[in-house]
């Protein structure tokens, strides 16, 4: 089965050429405007000639470059040289093409604290499980696969990731391989390998039997350049990976990244990427290239999710919002929250101290002006609107108050950040209908404790993909015979079919499904 995808609607000269374009104009654009300032000096990717590598790094040495990363498996250099020196090289004998380096992005939209979930004496088990039927196969197997992933690195001293084979590559400026900054690489990793060990929470391969690569591309800035992501997915062949799981991804097309992507596919190993959280129609890459599974995300009903892009490239879909998972050890918040004994769930302002309250529930309005004394001993609860988040809590403060809780002014959740604003008491935020009960409440005692958490809810295209990689390395453990290819097809073929019939923009083929795909192949054999 051929999958619908843009190269198979345009056709593959048409798709190449698109490509090509599109990279081109960025990459004129953006020699365009160095132009102006012959001081300046850009990272841009060469590919060279088969045979004239040697010419190449002599050509860049000329031009005043020099080479940020090796790229020679697809006959490629990143380098850093003079802006105005860019067109010179474009010129040289020895030079295919020059394009942008251009910047990949981790693609986690929001995250949240547990709310106690992952906290409490028994094991809390992420409702993907059992969505993407993770639950209903054995991992026995899974020993004789390797899953790769390209992100931010791993808290390899997680108390939910002892005990399971991993290894990998730093190709990032921080840290290890086995440390995670960002916390984005360690969340991942847990959707896909979480331990079942009555903490925490469990992942798709819970039982220590998948073998884990991790190339870690980002630091704590959750950005990175495209020739890192290239680097990233060059260790995962060198580490001889069947599955890649790539939550991360930007807005322009690149030629060696399409390279690499084809190199590896060719090699027998299935890339999965994320389709992106702009809610558009945008595609991103890597996900936008054919050898590519993109990922878009729908929610706990198995609805669209908000912000997952839509396009003819996107082929599954896998659980992305409000997804539990473990991050880096105390690098989180959990919250509990009472009123009058009544429990609300509630997320922590970015910024607060980790600190607890007690004290009578007052209404502090909009918060927007601060009142010596007017709420002293008291807990504020402020409606969302008027000012910033930072300003209704400083002025809480101001006011005596011992806290503060800021209800959402439309419906849902909301997340607030201080913005470098040093506050002494703690601060959460709640729903608009949980702060409208709250209202009714006024007088009654505020319980609130916010503790150091190993566990975050993270939303994004990055918390679908590695339930699709992990279900694909799952699948593949029980028939090693079958090809990347194969396993793709019937991963598609097997997909719980939402939204319009048969392949759509938003979901692709459907919400991966772990145990369909085993029967599949079971009965008809790969790919069929």
């Amino acid at each position: 089965m051929k999958v619908t995808r843009r190269h198979l609607v345009w056709g593959p000269a048409l798709a190449t050429i698109a490509t090509v374009a599109a990279g081109e104009i960025f990459f004129a654009a953006a020699v365009a405007a160095a132009s102006t300032n012959d001081t300046s000096r850009a990272q841009v990717m060469i590919a060279f000639k088969p045979g004239a590598a040697a010419a190449a790094r002599s050509a860049v040495a000329k031009a005043g470059g020099r080479v940020v990363a090796d790229l020679s498996e697809v006959n490629g250099l990143a380098i850093e040289l003079p802006a105005a020196a860019v067109r010179q090289l474009q010129q040289h004998a020895s030079i295919e093409f020059v394009e942008d380096d251009a910047p990949r992005h981790a693609f986690a939209k929001t995250s949240a604290g547990t709310n106690g979930a992952a906290q409490s004496p028994a094991q809390t088990v992420p409702y993907g499980i059992s969505m993407v039927q993770a639950d209903r196969v054995s991992d026995a197997f899974a020993s004789d696969r390797k899953l790769c992933i390209v992100d931010s690195g791993i808290d390899a001293s997680h108390e939910d990731l002892q005990g399971i084979a991993m290894d990998g590559d730093n190709l990032s400026k921080s840290g290890e391989w086995f440390t995670d900054e960002s916390g984005h690489g360690t969340h991942v990793a847990g959707t896909i390998a979480a331990v079942d060990n009555a903490i925490g929470v469990i992942g798709v391969l819970p039982n220590r039997q998948v073998r884990l690569h991790i190339a870690k591309v980002f630091d704590v800035s959750g950005s990175a350049s495209t020739s890192t992501i290239i680097r990233g997915m060059i260790a995962c062949m060198r580490a001889n990976a069947n599955v890649v799981s790539m939550s991360l991804g930007g807005d322009v097309p690149s030629q060696l990244e399409q390279r690499i992507t084809n190199l590896l596919a060719s090699r027998d190993m299935l890339l999965i990427a994320a389709a992106g959280n702009s809610g558009n129609g945008a595609v991103s890459y890597p996900a936008g290239y054919a050898t590519v599974v993109s990922v878009a995300a729908v929610d706990q009903n198995m609805a669209a999710a908000e912000f997952s892009q839509f396009n003819l490239d996107v082929e599954l879909a896998g659980p992305g919002v409000n997804v539990l998972s473990t991050i880096p050890m105390g690098t989180g918040i959990d919250v509990a929250l009472t009123v009058g004994g009544t429990p609300y769930f509630a997320l922590p302002t970015e910024g607060t101290p980790v600190a607890s309250a007690s004290a009578p529930l007052a209404d502090f309005g909009l918060g927007d002006t601060a009142a010596s004394g007017s709420m002293t001993g008291k807990m504020c609860l402020i409606q969302r609107g008027s000012v910033s988040f930072a300003t209704k809590v400083l002025n809480c403060e101001a006011s005596g108050g011992a806290g503060a809780i800021i209800y959402n002014n439309v419906a849902g959740a909301v997340i607030a950040i201080l913005g470098g604003a040093v506050t002494t008491f703690p601060s959460v935020t709640v729903t608009q209908a949980d702060g409208t009960a709250m209202l009714g409440q006024l007088g009654q005692t505020v319980a609130l404790t916010l503790t150091p958490s190993s566990y975050a809810a993270f939303d994004g295209t990055s918390m679908a993909t590695p339930h699709v990689s992990g279900v694909a390395a799952l699948v593949w453990s029980y028939h090693p015979a079958c090809t990347a290819e194969q396993v793709r097809v019937t991963l598609d073929k097997s997909a719980l079919d939402l939204g319009a019939p048969r392949r759509d923009d938003h979901f692709g083929f459907g919400l991966v499904q772990a145990k369909a795909a085993f029967d599949r192949i079971a009965a008809l054999g790969c790919g069929n």
